[in-house]
């Protein structure tokens, strides 16, 4: 339904004994978004007071909208500038539905950050995106103030050196406009997966020919996708393994080339997957973060080539990921590209951690900057849930 051109179909309704005309059933399918709209600002700030004795002041903004109930919630902060009064932050993504509208006001508190969470003010201010967004036209900065029995207006100033109005786009958005799905897939080669010749390792290979786990699952997800693949061309990557070159590394061509990336079709990864299983040492720790690096910029290169791919990155894991932050950094980042990235988890493990990268709770994932991700581009599924439901 949702591919179609008009997301709309129209049934005939039958009774199940052969009798038809019994009239028809439309349905129609539409996304409840309130808001596609997000903006991108780099903030400054100039001249801001010293909070500290013997070293300058650690500066990071905090950004909280306001609410009908009164008082203000926390929607973003950016990250640290260490020993400066001058400092410069990365750029911030708000989506509509966190400032809500461009006249909404915002109050933006600058920071003294201390290891022991007792941060010092040193300034505020209180503008909507609008006002922001005239800040950035006539480039010109706001006084921040400090409050108090009689607020003071401080001499330290806030920027906006940048200022980007986008819309973000859904799976939905992308699939029925007309995009091509792209299925791509990462290995994990960590040792916990146990040694490749005991029956008992995930990644056994039996001579009976009966599927270990990563079989199953590249051969489940990728002959559901591929036929939506024209060229059948698919990225495949291995990671936590030793290479025969003797480096350990988080993102190696599955197929042992080192250039080419992509095998043809799910017998390729599967042809790929055993070979590599014969010359890579199995290693680790679980890191996702250059392999959906990897992925983004290819996405990332699509999307400045203006073809209209969107690419599903299928992660293959027996553990959870070893540094979960740097995860959810190049998954953030990553979240207003044309990827979905489908992690199965394979084995016994507890994956509770994981449901965290899925975000299904509605939270969505914040990046050690402080970015919230635009989208959630996550979805996470214990291969043996659904074996056990027959899915």
């Amino acid at each position: 339904i949702v591919t179609k051109q008009n997301r709309t179909l129209t049934l005939n309704i039958h009774n199940g004994r052969g009798r038809g005309n019994l009239g028809t059933l439309t349905i129609r399918a539409e996304e409840c978004v309130a808001s596609k709209n997000v903006v991108e600002m780099t903030f400054r700030c100039s001249d801001l007071d010293n909070k500290d004795l013997f070293s300058k002041s650690d500066p990071f903004l905090k950004i909280s909208r306001n609410v009908e109930t009164g008082g203000f919630i926390p929607i973003c902060k950016t990250e640290v500038v260490n020993n400066n009064l001058n400092p410069s932050w990365k750029p911030v993504c708000l989506t509509m539905q966190q400032f809500v509208s461009k006249e909404n006001p915002l109050l933006i508190e600058c920071f003294d950050f201390n290891s022991s969470g007792n941060h010092q003010l040193i300034g505020k201010i209180q503008k909507s995106v609008a006002e922001l967004e005239t800040l950035y036209q006539t480039k010109s900065g706001a006084n921040l103030s400090f409050p108090g029995n009689r607020e003071k207006v401080l001499k330290g100033r806030i920027f906006v050196d940048k200022f980007v109005e986008k819309q973000v786009y859904s799976f939905l958005d992308y699939i029925s406009s007309g995009f091509e799905l792209n299925f791509m897939v990462a290995v994990d080669f960590t040792a916990s997966n146990g040694n490749p010749t005991s029956p008992n390792s995930l990644h056994y290979i039996d001579p009976s020919y009966r599927l270990n786990a990563y079989q199953q699952a590249i051969m489940e997800v990728g002959e559901v996708i591929q036929f939506y693949d024209s060229d059948r061309k698919f990225p495949a990557w291995g990671f936590g393994g030793r290479t025969p070159n003797g480096s350990i590394s988080h993102c190696f061509n599955l197929n042992g080339s080192p250039s080419d990336f992509e095998v043809v079709g799910v017998e390729g990864i599967m042809s790929a997957y055993t070979s590599a299983l014969h010359n890579v040492t199995l290693h680790g720790p679980t890191l996702f973060g250059q392999v959906i690096n990897k992925a983004a910029n290819i996405a990332s290169h699509s999307v400045f080539c203006n073809e209209a791919k969107y690419y599903v990155l299928l992660i293959i894991t027996d553990g959870v990921v070893s540094n979960l932050q740097e995860t959810m950094d190049a998954l953030v980042k990553a979240s207003d590209l044309p990827l979905s990235i489908l992690i199965v988890g394979v084995g016994n493990a507890d994956f509770k951690a994981m449901e965290i990268l899925d975000a299904d709770n509605g939270c969505r994932l914040e990046s050690s900057t402080g970015r919230i991700a635009t989208r959630d581009i996550v979805q996470f599924v214990p291969m043996r849930e659904v074996h056990s439901t027959g899915g």
